[in-house]
């Protein structure tokens, strides 16, 4: 059985969710301004937090506001990139474990693009 989301909301609580510049550009097209949805920490652009949580998630429903233009970075959660350790599963997701050998393999490229992509960004979007 694949990964289920039990859609708890919990990967978008205190979120330190990298983003793209083409997260930036997809999202910015909906007609949002990044500076509303994202932060630059002088290294890289993430997420915001809105009272402890993504700026896009709904508290009421546990939902993605723009779920169809998410990140890349949650498209891949809850596969993430753990320091010294390399590509694995987050054991913050209460479905963690329902995560497949075979799925963390189809991500991984997925994974490794997007960190490089992050790395190799420009500050001005």
């Amino acid at each position: 059985m694949p990964f289920k989301c039990i859609k708890c909301g919990k990967c978008c609580r205190e979120t330190e969710m990298p983003l793209t510049l083409k997260d930036l550009r997809r999202i910015a097209s909906l007609g949002y301004k990044v500076t509303e949805f994202a932060i630059f920490d002088g290294e890289k652009w993430k997420l915001k937090n809105i009272n402890g949580h993504c700026f896009f998630l709904d508290e009421k429903t546990n939902l993605c506001k723009i779920y169809p233009h998410r990140p890349e970075g949650c498209r891949i959660y809850p596969i993430i990139y753990i320091e010294n350790e390399g590509i694995g599963v987050d054991d913050e997701c209460p479905m963690a474990y329902t995560i497949t050998r075979k799925e963390i393999r189809r991500k991984a490229s997925r994974l490794l693009k997007l960190i490089w992509e992050i790395e190799h960004h420009e500050e001005n979007f």
